[in-house]
């Protein structure tokens, strides 16, 4: 039976690993009657997860709960997965960040919770393991207060403590449950909390009236405010990101559990709530689209896997209207149409077939012929790209080569599919080096990508060091030329080139400016000669590294009535460039990471020596809290390959960093020559 639109829930678990997130899906799972125990093993089914006994990859649950349907997507709390995180904050309306409740906040809870303010979704909070030796309702909300600068509201207090919590307080209905066996028995509230539950929904009416005027206004004129207006305030303050509701429990005593589902669909946003989507019509304008079920059909493809069993498996978001099987679509992206076969709901291992999936749904398409991770799907009459959200782009790479030369076909199929699945997961072919290269967020990312190259696919390679994506550019202006003549008998090839390079800002890119005059070269070669540029730039004269932030103006040249053709002044103008960069003072960039370390307070200093020892400029320390410091700084991709292990040492393991792209900037003179000796040595070894 269809389900209205109103009645479904999508949201997302994000937060730091060790959280507990998929230890609460599972409890979820249980709450709900769908397994008969509480075990990560219901979530967690890629055997790589298994063995690291965490999660890598996003997953992916539908059920009911009380009338409503429910999906639950559970996300890796590593850094270098952030793309699955990314893409089920995307499809979700709501946005449930774990904290664990004996550290609170740490640093992947930041950074999932800026991704769902800068996506405009509202956040609930879970305090899970209050269970846990230490564990702390409070300590983990006031983390939460500093750390965000939000009004968290909490829900509920915890009954009993650490190996003692058995029971919640629901401050709203003024109510009090003790769980056994994950199962809710209703109490009185107990005498010793009665004080402390009067003045926390004291404090919880206040923060609510605060977001509604005509309820403010009641309230201060001292009259009383009911369950049901109180309710009705706290959804519109919760959707609106006026407050952040918090609520606490036990994944693995499955206490609270109900208490998070009753919450998600009473505060809930449904998908017609969501925020419009930026979409790009066929003839470029850019326009945005709601959810709707009268529309034809549009869906987003937010995650691939590859099934060595049953192929392509893609994950959808239904946008706008009703999809069946047996329907046609037209992926936009590609410009091809695809039929639907079979369409589940998604349930970890096991799925549920069903006859339609219609707004707001998240369902599984298998055996796709074609498709990637942030491609829509849409009816014919109406073809438009969704927008995706934006993904860090990979700055870790290493070689991988084939064991046997007979695998070389089945490792290029494996990587196209895996980079299918991952927006942060890029590999190209050097034919000059003959290595296939591979890039992502960090050694973990790639480590992983390798094993299930292997588990998924069957092949195994040997694995080079990991590689800086260096760049290479012009430090002033050169002009050069270049006269491809050829004689082989009939037709000869003749094409003549004289190119002005420049340098450009950096991140500027590459120009490319046509200032023939009076037919030098007419004017259906000027495109052959910019392609011959293009391809020249792809490696630079000093190391073979992409040259970048470049202006080459095409000023001159001669043709041929005969001899000239297209290949003769691309060949013109990849010579001209290559005559033209070693003229024009080349230089080797490296890629500069803006890095944030935490550490404690009292190994900070020695944390900055190590930042300043590795090139590395500090921008400022602040405090972050607990103990710990923040600080900023500066450094070179190259210098942070094998941080991570130094800073471990440094802080007993206490200490994490975070780093994203900031610019390229020009490589030291005595670093660029370690660079270009050690390129050098690898295409000789090749």
């Amino acid at each position: 039976m269809a389900i209205a639109t109103e009645k479904k829930r999508n949201f997302v678990l994000v937060g730091h690993n060790g959280s507990g997130k998929s230890l609460l899906v599972s409890s979820i799972l249980k709450t709900a009657g769908l397994v008969d125990r509480i075990s990560t093993k219901f979530v967690d089914t890629d055997p790589i997860e298994e063995s690291k006994g965490s999660s890598i990859n996003s997953h992916v649950f539908t059920f009911t709960w009380k009338d409503h349907l429910l999906t639950v997507i559970d996300t890796p709390g590593f850094g270098d997965f952030i793309a699955d995180v990314i893409n089920s904050i995307f499809v979700s309306e709501n946005v449930v960040s774990v904290i664990n409740a004996v550290a609170g906040v740490e640093i992947q809870t930041e950074r999932t919770w800026q991704l769902a303010q800068e996506m405009s979704r509202p956040i609930l909070v879970f305090v899970n393991q209050m269970d846990k030796e230490r564990a702390n309702f409070e300590n983990a909300l006031e983390s939460v207060k500093s750390a965000f600068e939000c009004k968290v509201v909490p829900l509920v207090l915890p009954i009993g403590a650490e190996s003692d919590f058995k029971g919640l307080v629901d401050l709203v209905g003024m109510k009090a449950y003790v769980y056994e066996d994950g199962k809710a028995k209703p109490v009185s509230i107990p005498s010793e909390l009665q004080k402390k539950v009067e003045e926390t929904r004291l404090k919880l009416l206040e923060d609510i009236v605060e977001s509604d005027d005509a309820l403010m206004e009641k309230y201060l004129e001292g009259q009383e405010v009911d369950e049901a207006e109180l309710r009705n305030a706290l959804v519109k303050a919760y959707k609106s990101g006026a407050v952040v509701p918090a609520l606490c429990g036990s994944a693995e005593k499955g206490i609270g559990i109900d208490l998070l589902l009753d919450t998600i669909v009473e505060l809930g946003a449904n998908p017609k709530e969501a925020q419009p989507l930026r979409a790009v019509l066929e003839s470029g304008e850019e326009i945005e689209i709601s959810p709707s079920e009268t529309e034809p059909f549009c869906a987003y493809i937010f995650k691939n896997v590859a099934d060595p069993f049953v192929g392509r498996v893609s994950y959808i978001k239904v946008i706008a209207g009703t999809v069946r099987p047996g329907d046609n679509f037209v992926n936009v992206n590609r410009g091809t149409s695809d039929r639907i076969s079979k369409l589940y709901f998604a349930r970890g291992k096991e799925q549920v077939e069903v006859e339609e999936a219609s707004c707001g749904e998240i369902v599984v398409l298998p055996k796709l012929r074609e498709g990637s991770v942030g491609e829509t799907l849409t009816h014919k009459d109406r073809k438009l790209k969704i927008v995706p959200p934006q993904f860090p782009e990979p700055m870790f790479s290493r070689s991988v080569n084939p064991k046997s030369k007979t695998d070389i076909d089945k490792i290029n199929n494996g990587l196209a599919r895996l980079a299918e699945s991952d927006p942060t997961f890029k590999w190209e072919y050097d034919p000059e080096t003959g290595e296939t290269v591979v890039s992502g967020l960090g050694t973990i990312h790639l480590d992983v990508m390798i094993e299930k190259l292997k588990s998924i696919f069957g092949v195994e390679v040997d694995v080079g060091k990991p590689k800086i994506a260096y760049r290479e550019t012009i430090t002033r202006k050169a002009i050069a030329e270049y006269k491809h003549k050829k004689q082989t008998g009939g037709h000869g090839q003749y094409g003549h080139v004289k190119i002005e390079l420049e340098p450009l800002p950096r991140g500027a890119g590459f120009e490319f400016v046509d200032k023939i005059f009076g037919g030098a070269i007419p004017k259906n070669f000027i495109p052959s000669v910019e392609k011959g540029v293009i391809e020249a730039m792809k490696r630079g004269s000093l190391a073979g590294y992409p040259v970048v932030d470049v202006r080459v103006t095409l000023f001159d040249g001669s043709y041929h009535e005969v001899d000239s053709s297209d290949i003769a002044f691309q060949i013109a103008a990849i010579q001209a460039f290559r005559k033209g960069m070693e003229e024009a003072r080349p230089v080797i960039l490296e890629p500069i990471m803006e890095v944030e370390i935490f550490c404690p307070d009292e190994v900070a200093g020695d944390v900055m020596g190590e930042v300043t020892s590795r090139r590395g400029r500090p921008q400022g320390m602040e405090p972050a809290g607990r103990g710990m410091s923040k600080i900023k700084a500066e450094v070179p991709l190259a210098e942070m390959l094998d941080f991570s292990g130094r800073l471990s040492g440094i802080t007993s393991g206490r200490g994490y960093f975070t780093m994203k792209f900031l610019r390229y900037q020009e490589v030291p003179p005595n670093i660029q020559e370690k660079i270009i000796q050690e390129r050098k040595q690898e295409q000789q070894n090749a």
